[in-house]
């Protein structure tokens, strides 16, 4: 079978063939003195070519020559795993391939075969990328061997041609064509009806690698992977052909299953319709069990989607193998009998069960065909679980158990120990098949399928046959991984499928809701993975067991789950955390931090972090197993030295005793020890104290981070700590250690901000402000500075910008004057990285209450801040316009505070520039368009009316009130649109700009006024509304004509305020109609009298006893929204009912007393209208 073909090194620039005569084909002359240089393979292939160059069509003795020298190239072995000197030029094996099929003609049956086998022999052992012309000649010449050569000669044919065509699909697609065409040669050899399994398996061997795509390679056409497809499922579902060696069946399904990875590879696959998929998935999920021992069952043909599990037939009795000569068939059986005695376990070091030495250590990745027990299988369970019945024991060892995988290990050459070898390749390949699929089917399509694969509980009968019980039964390591990489798959990105587990309620006894079985399902898996974790031997397949907790733990939904999975899990694996595998320690440090990532704060976290530390063991259950498994006849002493050597790889955390109760979680110690103690018992190559590999420290440093920003009160007690810790990493040189190190900083900033964010009083010799002074004066400016280190430099500015503001206003004048000019000059760099992190941490500081009131660091920061947006890059283009609206949040800010002294302080071309420079942001895009637009409403409300009547900025003002209004009217995001609608708002609240008379008022109205009814997002219908109700003059709203446009606007966006056919928009139609109801009563608190004709019009007729219908409602209902600090600013005080009654009659008084001199009937008549709707309207009210 085929290998891979892949890269090989580049030989020597010479070419190496004896002397002889030259001709038009012959190799250049090179010297005896160069040939002596030479491995003993590129000796031996340079002599071979030569000779085969010297050969003529035309030659008598051509068919001897011929044979003799392919006898010669396919005994040599030109590996070079076995000879590294091996340095063959693959133009130099093209050249002699092309050269040679010259001289083989078709009818040379014989020679055709050893040609074939050489083609084979020289591409597979050298790894040959051929050129196109090479291919195109092997090509051509294997696909005429098929068609005219004998049927006896077509297994070494296609041989040869499955390794001509590796990964080079797309570039032989004429060839292809006529091979897999309707009647095509491999599709003959490769169909159910073919008798010789031999050519079945290397027709689908050929069809696999046709199949096969490097990445940066076009896919094969669509048309062909389809047949191909098609081809390998058939096989796949078809039983086993009677008659039919099972060692035989298994390589060719084992081409199948490749095939089938190599088709799904090209990314998201669209399987045809009915029941293609539920049928690969129910053939592979049978095949996963290919070969399990004691196992009868009646597999379905298709697995159809349902949210209730499937479960299989009872497994039917067996009549039992008999055992292998080396295997005692009394204890072969006998795992679920010994295996829960904890007790015995830890003491019995002379009792060991066959199943535990089946579950031995696994050397030099061997994959030792073992039986896991379920060792302690009552401690795998979390609290309040219910007990299951242990496994009944459906695969047993009927083999030799310490028998390796490799076919030469067993020396009998025992047919049996191939077949098994065979059946854990079918398993395998079986599960990179699922792990395939899961990767090319759309997870609402693939979830679909989930009992099928993961029961939902233990059951009292025979337990479903699924991923879990490969995980725990299955012999092979090697299998086990695969289906927990499968499991890991599935659970990734799993979270919104099992959002909606929940099992807190009691369940209902007349059904079973769907939420509670997915609930079940999860504490399943944690069952069945502690039982992994236990019982599991061999390090890697033990690594995957944790990292699948992992995914379980970061996507489960335990907010909604009764406490208890994961107190169980965090107590279980506190024994590993020392464990001798530096991968598996890695592991479990990621696993601690999904646990306090997941929902946090998560109550059950919480309680397990306070708890103290009790000691633990000083070793896995595994270390302790291993030490006594690995004496091989050794004495006990010897055992115990080594479990004492396999335990001491981490450093022992700190003990805490019971009694000291605000001591720092037990995680948070052991942290800090990996991270900054060294190893005990280890030393350097310098003979000093080693530390902890540097995964270990880096892991450790991430879990310190989530500690940090999920349980802050809980760690601040050990801020000092961390700020040490945190500087040990910065002045060390390995980067990714000085990157985490700032990242732990950054979220201690971040956590104290949202400790202290209410806080405006801390004292001065608090733990924040000796935190930040101790920071500030380590290595933290040396990786500012570090521009070999861009991600670094970039953190660096993160970690300033975490800086609490109250605790910055406290530092020293230096330290502070050294933080603002680093960042002011980190923005000059040319990495867009660093630029964008130090405008960002600019941004935050123009809100710090110490420097906001500060006209010269406004004016530096918005100066940076300007040529940032004219950056070649989007992302520093994105900060810099959140960075300029937040600067001019601050102008108004301080222009509230401050009052007209700062104004008048700002220089007025700054203003300019920075007006000019958001209104052409507001036609980037979205990513800056949405705080360019936000600049400019704040910008708007900035200037004060000297400014605006200045010709400079007349034509500037026009053209950012145009750009807001094309912003509204827009098909751009939501948030953009909603943040244009805000600006106008936040516009409109300068009493200073000319609503009056400006031209673009009205566009700005009418833009407001489609927003309003039209806009199919409800928060920037509710934004458009609060905009409108703004002004607080009548004059501002225009001529009766226009007054009456936002009216009449107003009052049809409430009476469709209920019309939507998206649920996420409906869930804010209350919030809309409070708000068009305020601003409805808003325009008829200011409307005069040339309003009332048409305003008397419209509330008499049915527009009018629409809106009454809501401001009733309005009146008589407490409105409570969440809203942002932003939104509730732009829709100013909600009033509590008595409130609202208050000012309409306000408004109804106003009415009366408005002045009628000089009045037509028809404004009178329109008058008494509206005066009698709202005096019904707050009878109506006082009422209800």
């Amino acid at each position: 079978m085929a290998s891979p073909a892949g890269l090989s090194e580049p030989a020597s620039s010479r070419r190496a063939f004896p002397s002889m005569s030259l001709s038009a084909e012959a190799a250049p002359f090179v010297p005896e003195s160069q040939l002596s240089r030479l491995s003993d393979a590129e000796k031996h292939l340079s002599r071979c070519s030569a000779k085969l160059r010297a050969l003529r069509a035309d030659s008598v003795q051509l068919r001897e020559q011929l044979n003799l020298l392919f006898d010669q190239l396919l005994s040599e072995n030109y590996n070079k795993t076995l000879d590294a000197s091996v340095n063959i030029r693959p133009e130099d094996v093209c050249s002699l391939l092309k050269h040679t099929s010259y001289l083989v003609p078709l009818s040379q049956e014989h020679l055709v075969v050893k040609f074939c086998q050489l083609v084979h022999h020289l591409l597979n052992q050298l790894k040959v990328i051929m050129d196109e012309n090479t291919l195109n000649v092997l090509l051509t010449y294997t696909v005429t061997a098929l068609k005219d050569c004998s049927a006896w000669t077509h297994s070494d044919v296609l041989l040869a041609l499955s390794t001509v065509v590796y990964s080079n699909g797309p570039h032989c697609q004429q060839q292809v064509g006529c091979l897999l065409s309707e009647g095509g040669l491999l599709l003959q050899y490769s169909s159910l009806s073919q008798q010789s399994m031999e050519l079945r398996h290397v027709a689908l061997n050929c069809m696999a690698n046709i199949c096969l795509r490097i990445p940066g390679q076009p896919p094969l056409d669509d048309h062909y992977r389809s047949t191909c497809f098609q081809v390998f499922l058939k096989t796949l579902v078809s039983p086993k052909p009677p008659d039919t060696d099972e060692l035989f069946y298994c390589v060719v399904i084992q081409a199948a299953l490749k095939g089938l990875q190599y088709c799904l590879s090209g990314g998201k696959w669209k399987f045809g319709g009915g029941e293609e998929l539920g049928s690969l998935l129910a053939a592979l999920k049978r095949l996963m069990f290919q070969g399990a021992p004691g196992l009868s069952v009646e597999w379905p043909t298709v697995l159809y989607p349902a949210p209730l599990p499937q479960y299989e037939g009872v497994p039917s009795p067996k009549p039992a193998e008999p055992p292998a000569p080396s295997a005692p068939p009394k204890n072969a059986t006998a795992s679920g009998k010994t295996s829960g005695n904890k007790k015995r376990k830890s003491k019995g070091k002379g009792k060991k069960t066959q199943t535990e030495e089946g579950r031995g250590d696994e050397k030099d990745g061997e994959d030792k065909e073992t039986v896991p027990a379920l060792q302690r299988g009552e401690e795998g369970r979390g609290d309040g679980e219910t007990a299951a019945k242990p496994f009944p024991p459906l695969f047993y060892p009927s083999w030799k158990l310490n028998s390796s995988d490799s076919e030469f290990s067993d020396t009998e050459g025992n047919a049996q120990s191939k077949l098994r070898l065979q059946h854990i390749r079918v398993r395998q390949g079986a599960l990179h098949s699922i792990l395939a699929v899961v990767k090319a089917v759309e997870k609402r399509t693939l979830y679909g399928y989930w009992s099928s694969f993961i029961p939902d509980s233990p059951t009292a009968g025979p337990p479903p046959l699924t991923l879990l019980t490969i995980i725990l039964k299955d012999p092979s390591p090697k299998v086990r991984l695969c289906a927990l990489q499968v499991l890991t798959a599935i659970l990734d990105g799993s979270r919104q499928f099992l959002a909606v587990a929940e099992d807190t309620a009691s369940p209902r006894t007349s059904y079973t809701p769907f939420s509670f079985l997915l609930a079940t399902s999860v504490r399943e898996l944690h069952r069945a993975l502690s039982l992994a974790l236990l019982a599991e031997t061999s390090s890697q397949t033990l690594t995957q067991v944790v990292k699948c907790l992992a995914f379980l733990v970061a996507n489960a939904p335990y907010h909604r789950l009764r406490p208890g999975l994961l107190t169980s899990l965090w107590k279980q694996i506190r024994l590993y955390v020392r464990h001798r595998d530096v991968t598996v320690r890695v592991s479990v440090l990621t696993l601690y931090g999904a646990v306090v990532t997941t929902q946090a704060p998560l109550p059950e976290v919480q309680l397990l972090l306070q708890q103290p530390d009790d000691g633990g063991g000083s070793c896995t259950p595994q270390d302790s197993a291993l030490s006594w498994r690995q004496r091989n006849g050794g004495s006990q002493t010897s055992a115990a030295s080594s479990k004492q050597s396999s335990c001491s790889h981490s450093p022992q955390p700190p003990h805490t005793p019971a009694e000291k109760g605000d001591s720092p979680p037990w995680l948070l110690e052991l942290c800090l020890s990996l991270v900054t103690q060294p190893r005990e018992d280890h030393l350097d190559s310098e003979g000093g104290d080693a530390l902890e590999p540097l995964p270990v420290r880096l892991a450790a440093l991430q879990v310190l981070s989530h500690l940090v920003r999920g349980y802050f009160s809980l760690t601040q007690a050990s801020l000092s700590e961390i700020g040490q810790a945190s500087t040990l990493c910065l002045s060390e040189t390995d980067p990714p250690l000085q990157l985490h190190g700032s990242k732990l900083l950054e979220e201690s900033g971040t956590g104290i901000i949202l400790q202290y964010r209410e806080d405006n009083n801390v004292p001065e010799s608090s733990r924040v402000v000796q935190f930040w002074s101790s920071v500030l004066s380590g290595p933290l400016n040396a990786a500012l500075q570090n521009e070999q280190h861009p991600t670094l430099q970039a953190s660096a500015c993160d970690t300033l910008a975490s800086i609490l503001p109250q605790a910055f206003a406290q530092l020293p004048e230096k330290t502070q004057l050294m933080c603002i000019t680093m960042l002011l000059g980190l923005t000059y760099l040319e990495s867009s990285l660093v630029k964008m992190a130090a405008v960002r941490a600019l941004g935050l500081y123009i809100r710090f209450p110490c420097l906001r009131e500060d006209v010269m660091f406004v004016a530096d920061t918005a100066n940076i801040v300007l040529a940032a947006l004219d950056d070649r890059s989007i992302n520093v283009r994105a900060r810099a316009a959140w960075s300029l609206g937040n600067l001019t949040d601050t102008l108004v800010a301080n222009m509230q505070s401050v009052g007209v002294d700062f104004q008048e302080e700002f220089s007025d071309m700054l203003l300019l520039k920075m007006l000019q420079a958001a209104t052409r942001a507001s036609s980037d895009k979205d990513r800056v368009k949405s705080n360019a637009v936000r600049a400019l409403g704040n910008l708007l409300r900035f200037l004060r009316e000297s400014q605006m009547t200045r010709s400079a900025f007349q034509r500037p003002l026009e053209e950012a009130f145009v750009a807001l209004v094309k912003t509204v009217q827009s098909e751009a995001t939501m948030k953009v649109r909603w943040n244009a609608c805000y600006a106008l708002g936040n516009a409109f609240r300068n009493p200073a700009l000319p609503l009056k008379s400006a031209a673009w008022t009205h566009d700005a109205f009418s833009a407001l006024c489609h927003a309003v009814t039209s806009c199919k997002n409800f928060k920037v219908r509710i934004e458009s509304a609060a905009a409108l109700a703004v002004p607080t003059h009548r004059d501002c709203y225009g001529n009766p004509k226009q007054f009456m446009c936002v009216w009449r606007s107003l009052a049809t966006a409430l009476e469709h305020s209920e019309d939507t056919n998206d649920f996420l928009e409906y869930r804010y139609s209350a919030s809309l109609r409070h708000k068009l109801s305020q601003a409805l009563l808003h325009l008829l608190s200011l409307s005069q009298w040339q309003d009332m004709p048409s305003l008397g019009k419209s509330l008499a007729g049915d527009e009018g006893s629409s809106v009454k219908t809501h401001l009733v409602t309005f009146f008589s209902v407490d409105q409570t929204v969440e809203e942002t600090d932003q939104e509730r600013d732009s829709k100013g005080e909600s009033f509590p009912p008595q409130q609202r009654i208050k000012s309409l009659q306000e408004t109804l008084k106003r009415l009366k007393e408005l002045d009628s001199n000089g009045v037509g009937d028809e404004e009178l008549e329109g008058k008494e209208m509206v005066a009698d709707f709202l005096e019904e309207l707050l009878k109506t009210c006082e009422v209800s």
